[in-house]
């Protein structure tokens, strides 16, 4: 079994900082591969978006509302991607998701797995 389990939410004031984490982890021990990793947000009464993607290979993905502000980045020796974001604003607020893209052991497919969320409060 698989687990996404994300840290690092919290309550900050408008134009301050946060770093998410999100460690990927097996019962089995180990994980053959991870393709992409991302994060999600989904804010009350919205649907879940987009917040940033990236692959193995380092490549970035941004939506609209974080470029400039939020940095994305992963480390493969941990199972970890992080979020950096900076210069948060009121509508940052919501439950933060991460997933990824991988699979168990040489002989399963790639699904794409789910963390709970961290809430991340942005007051004005």
């Amino acid at each position: 079994q698989v687990q996404l389990v994300e840290s690092g939410g919290g309550l900050v004031q408008a134009g301050g900082s946060l770093r998410l984490s999100c460690a990927a982890s097996a019962a089995s021990g180990s994980i053959f591969s991870i393709n992409v990793m991302g994060w999600y947000r989904q804010a009350p009464g919205k649907q879940r978006a987009l917040v940033a993607t990236i692959t193995s290979g380092s490549t970035t993905n941004y939506a609209d509302s974080g470029k400039g502000r939020f940095t994305i980045s992963r480390d493969n020796s941990k199972n970890t991607v992080y979020l950096q974001m900076n210069s948060l604003k009121p509508e940052d607020t919501a439950v933060y998701y991460c997933n990824a893209d991988l699979r168990r052991d040489a002989r399963s497919y790639v699904y794409r797995y789910w963390g709970k969320g961290t809430q991340v409060t942005v007051s004005s």
